[in-house]
């Protein structure tokens, strides 16, 4: 009984003194008038010019900066509380929606800064360059394309946001903001006379727009793609689509290659005289799988680009040619044409030339490249159905060896062959 009487001064003596080093400490601690933002820039004063800024974020102007940077320690650069894209969705929640049908590179990946300062800038949305001067940063082949066409589109001119949404589209593809006629006719009524007249009476507002003009600029009228079917330039339509008082203005009067053979009957009879005629020729569209009938970017009429063309049948070629480390020049180009011939050959994969070598022999003189017999005269030791060609040791496309090798060096290549050296 005495010892916790005595014992009882004590612990009230240790609780007082314990009261007050709490309050000491707590005292130490506490955060100084403003100090979420003007002591902030007591050390970090070239921030203080930012705030000269026309428009300048929330929680900078707030003299919040703890809202998005940890002020002790980070996992993150620049001692931001998370990363950028997380950090930025916590306040602009509506920014990414839920069903995009295509959002814009830089958002997916969290890249907000490539567009906007985080604190201040004096551009409307804290925009680092005004209008089409940021776009054009990343898209320099589309700004050089609008700087030089001698048609210009009026939206484009004004600003790409007109079309596009700068994060995320839930309408259409490369983020327009609604889809294709449905965009265009915002603007271009297809009920008025004039609108009528250019499309020659027929009723094309329910087509694709884009299969003929360019939407960003041309040098051609109309905004028509650069390269014209002579007879789509002379308002021939009645060559190949009915009549526009027809119940079907827009059907083909004829199909596949049979549509086109009525001009091009020269150049269709040289196709059908090789041996091995390309499939895309003889299916119902015929020439039109690959071919704009009106115009295109892309020599020949092309629809897309060549590798695009071809990759949407050649699927798994196209693959390997991506992952491949060493590529063949024409396949970097995207020219399938400098190798295959597109319509028609007497050659196995519509060759161009009457042998593998001959093709290669094209840009490759092969006795400088190596004295190894080559041509019909010599069997491939590892199949006795084929001969000695560039393809025994190179693969046409590209593989993930250096010259287009199967193998990581000439040693394996070799003794694929002449197992007899191996050691």
């Amino acid at each position: 009984m005495r010892c916790r009487t005595r014992l009882f001064p004590a612990i009230l003596i240790v609780s007082v003194l314990l009261a007050f080093s709490s309050a000491e400490s707590a005292d130490k601690f506490k955060l100084k008038p403003d100090a979420r933002g003007k002591n902030c820039l007591n050390c970090h004063v070239m921030f203080k010019d930012k705030l000269n800024n026309p428009y300048i974020h929330t929680p900078v102007k707030t003299g919040d900066c703890t809202g998005c940077h940890n002020p002790h320690t980070a996992a993150h650069e620049k001692f931001l509380s998370a990363g950028i894209k997380d950090i930025c969705l916590k306040c602009h929640t509506k920014l990414l929606p839920e069903k995009a049908v295509s959002t814009h590179k830089p958002v997916a990946e969290g890249e907000c800064m490539k567009c906007h300062d985080p604190h201040s800038e004096k551009n409307k949305f804290n925009l680092k360059k005004p209008g089409n001067a940021l776009c054009f940063e990343c898209h320099k082949e589309m700004g050089d394309l609008v700087s030089k066409v001698k048609f210009k589109h009026s939206p484009v001119e004004k600003g790409c946001t007109n079309c596009h949404s700068p994060h995320a589209s839930t309408a259409s593809v490369k983020q327009l903001k609604d889809q294709v006629p449905g965009l265009c006719l915002k603007c271009h009524d297809a009920k008025k006379a004039v609108f009528q007249n250019m499309h020659m009476g027929y009723p094309v507002a329910g087509s694709q727009c884009t299969s003929c003009h360019n939407p960003h600029g041309s040098d051609q009228r109309g905004l028509l793609y650069n390269r014209v079917h002579s007879p789509f330039a002379k308002k021939m339509c009645k060559e190949c689509h009915s009549q526009p008082s027809s119940p079907e203005p827009l059907k083909l009067q004829k199909t596949g290659f049979e549509l086109c053979q009525k001009c091009h009957s020269p150049k269709i009879n040289e196709f059908f005289s090789k041996n091995r005629v390309h499939w895309a020729l003889l299916d119902k569209k015929g020439c039109l799988n690959c071919h704009n009938p009106h115009a295109s970017n892309q020599e020949g009429l092309l629809k897309k680009p060549m590798m695009i063309i071809c990759g949407q049948c050649h699927t798994d070629t196209v693959e390997k040619i991506k992952k491949a480390e060493s590529k063949h020049p024409p396949v970097q180009e995207g020219n399938c044409t400098a190798c295959h011939s597109p319509h028609s050959s007497d050659q196995l994969s519509l060759l161009g030339e009457a042998s593998v070598i001959d093709v290669c022999g094209q840009c490759h003189d092969w006795k400088q490249h190596s004295m190894h017999p080559i041509g019909p005269k010599f069997t491939d030791k590892r199949n006795r159905n084929l001969t000695v060609t560039c393809l025994s040791c190179h693969r046409p496309h590209g593989t993930e060896y250096k010259r287009m090798m199967f193998f990581p060096n000439s040693t394996d290549t070799c003794t694929d062959c002449h197992e007899q050296l191996k050691r």
